[in-house]
């Protein structure tokens, strides 16, 4: 059993960060470490593979908290309670996209760290963990984009010719995203495009998250701003280099450049053989993106080749 420290110390992360730094992505961070606990008990890896993720994990969350003022207020916290106050805070922003879904990930990040350990800490890690997840209100839908402004995708409709499918269960979702992501002929490096293909998969599986834990009503409240941020993506298909492109992004730049194909996945040892504190982790996505595609692919039972190929290019370094 992977050492649930890791998760203690993900929500710590996660609760600090606006206080911390008076910003939303250190908490990065927190979910990266409660993603890479669950990515290990969910997919049956080997004993040599887990030690060495938890081994990143942990290296990337004593970097964090070492820059954290730990604080001494160890106030009891029911855990109904906290739960319904995390809930109540997102509820006033499950209904439109923000930051490429970040209030969700967040949010069920934290969720489904408290239920596994049966414990929420304290009353200021709530809090915390509440004051991130309302900041996120009335804020852009992303600030990088290909086609569209965040305005433009802020007003986005979904449409019956968008040919969207009925959406009803974690199953479901789970499907169209893997669909989605066997769409891309190309996947670009930066922001504006492999990211944004990286938070569909970690967007839909956060809200998926929602539903496992019964809050059914956020899984379908959320839907509407993961299908904005698909349709989006669905006009970067059929991009093609040297093509004249509206790229809106402090970022990125034209031309647009080709990510570099993994030779490995997350699942085998060679991946994990590599040093990633070099590049931060991928921000923590290294082990964001590994868990919530793996757990796509679990919910649909398929292991198509055309999930993982194009995979290997989000989970690139």
């Amino acid at each position: 059993m992977l050492n649930r420290s890791i998760l203690r110390d993900g929500l710590r992360v996660i609760a600090s960060c606006k206080r911390e730094t008076g910003d939303i992505w250190q908490a990065h961070y927190g979910a990266a470490a409660i993603g890479s606990y669950f990515f290990v008990t969910s997919n049956n890896l080997r004993h040599d593979i887990a030690e060495l993720i938890a081994l990143q994990a942990r290296v990337m969350l004593n970097k964090v908290l070492r820059l954290t003022r730990s604080t001494q207020h160890h106030t009891y916290c029911d855990i109904h309670t906290a739960k319904a106050t995390i809930l109540d805070a997102l509820d006033k922003t499950i209904d439109e996209l923000h930051w490429v879904g970040h209030n969700v990930i967040y949010s069920s990040a934290s969720l489904l760290a408290v239920n596994e350990l049966n414990d929420c800490g304290s009353v200021e890690e709530v809090a915390g963990i509440t004051e991130l997840i309302l900041s996120f209100k009335k804020t852009i839908p992303g600030r990088s984009w290909i086609g569209f402004s965040a305005s433009e995708v802020k007003r986005l409709r979904i449409l019956d010719e968008d040919g969207f499918p009925t959406i009803s269960n974690p199953k479901e979702l789970s499907l169209l995203v893997l669909e989605e992501l066997t769409k891309f002929p190309i996947i670009y490096r930066g922001e504006s495009h492999h990211d944004l293909i990286g938070h569909m998969l970690t967007f839909s599986h956060a809200l998926n998250i929602l539903f496992d834990l019964g809050y059914v009503s956020f899984f379908k409240r959320g839907l509407f701003p993961i299908m904005q941020l698909i349709k989006v993506l669905r006009y970067s298909c059929n991009v093609t280099p040297g093509d004249s492109i509206k790229l809106v992004s402090p970022v990125d730049h034209l031309p647009l450049q080709p990510t570099v194909r993994v030779n490995s996945l997350p699942t085998e040892i060679q991946f994990w053989e590599k040093n990633y504190s070099e590049q931060d982790w991928d921000f923590g996505h290294v082990f964001k993106f590994s868990h919530s595609f793996y757990d796509h692919l679990r919910r649909v039972e398929l292991k198509k080749d055309s999930y993982s190929e194009n995979f290997r290019y989000i989970i690139s370094q």
